[in-house]
């Protein structure tokens, strides 16, 4: 059997590993239509479809992402020794997309990116905030911090701790209306709700607070909006601890109450290895948020 021409293998490694060809192109110092070529005689020669195209980006077949794992070894050892024989490291540079909650977006990443760009300036980071779960085995993100495990062989999740999750109040909320004594004291129309209503109020219920489904009178999708509205004094809600302790003026609602679990998921697709900017992007992240933060005041 003729072994595929190595140029073939290296554009695709390339190709895969910058999620473009003209980010690939850029990499080896290559036009454009002559990567393009370099992959289309690979897939030629092979007999597959390595890539497929999702709007203007590309993403790798199933068939593509099992021969990226043989040919990602083939592609480090070939990087080492080019760094080898030049004696130093290139600048990383790049664009990085993070998805996260909105929560997490806005009140937990901005730290963290601060600490990316002092250390790989040259790494664009796009934030994808967004609650739903981001599709990245068709690269709506790069890298995404969820609470759940991923469920497809695609991506690899890592798991890297748990949080938790409690109900707060403004400090102007409890001396309008007092500290609730019991779980059922929250029910009513001072706690804003998440929607979907009716899993968020079948949740509440589980926790021992007799909240119907039609009882709230303020309601959004956004836990930012949520959680503004509780710093303003507009009402109760649960936010995970972190954030909370973001937020001096809240207080922390019936320290008693055992804490909702949260996960902290890490995942990206199997492909992450191939990419150096992913690399530093998601070993920065791991280790800021494997550390637990500081938790605010009790009430």
């Amino acid at each position: 059997m003729k072994l595929p021409d190595w140029n073939h293998i290296r554009a695709f490694h390339a190709t895969a590993a910058e999620g473009s060809l003209s980010a690939a192109a850029r990499l080896l110092g290559l036009s454009q239509p002559t990567l393009s070529r370099q992959v289309a005689a690979l897939e030629a020669e092979l007999g597959v479809t390595l890539f497929e195209r999702v709007g203007r980006r590309l993403v790798l077949t199933r068939t593509g992402t099992d021969l990226l794992d043989h040919v990602r070894a083939m592609g480090e050892a070939a990087q080492s020794v080019a760094l080898a024989a030049s004696g130093h490291v290139q600048e990383i540079g790049g664009r990085v997309s993070i998805s996260a909650t909105d929560a997490y977006a806005a009140y937990i990443l901005p730290g963290i990116v601060e600490r990316i760009r002092a250390e790989a300036p040259e790494i664009t980071i796009a934030i994808v905030a967004s609650n739903a779960l981001s599709d990245l085995r068709h690269r709506e993100a790069d890298i995404a911090i969820r609470h759940v495990r991923p469920e497809t062989p695609e991506l690899i999740g890592l798991h890297l701790r748990d949080t938790e999750a409690h109900f707060y109040a403004a400090r102007a909320w409890i001396d309008r209306h007092g500290l609730p004594r019991a779980p059922a004291d929250l029910a009513g129309p001072a706690l804003l709700g998440f929607d979907d209503v009716d899993r968020f109020s079948a949740h509440l219920r589980s926790l021992g607070i007799p909240m119907a489904d039609d009882a709230f009178r303020l309601v959004s999708e956004n836990s930012v909006v949520i959680w503004e509205m509780v710093r303003r004094g507009l009402g109760v809600a649960p936010m995970l601890a972190e954030v909370a302790a973001c937020t001096p003026e809240v207080v922390r609602l019936l320290p008693g109450l055992p804490p909702i679990p949260v996960p902290i998921w890490l995942v990206t697709p199997r492909e992450l290895t191939t990419s150096r900017r992913l690399r530093v992007v998601h070993d920065i992240l791991a280790e800021e948020l494997t550390r637990p933060g500081p938790l605010p005041e009790s009430g």
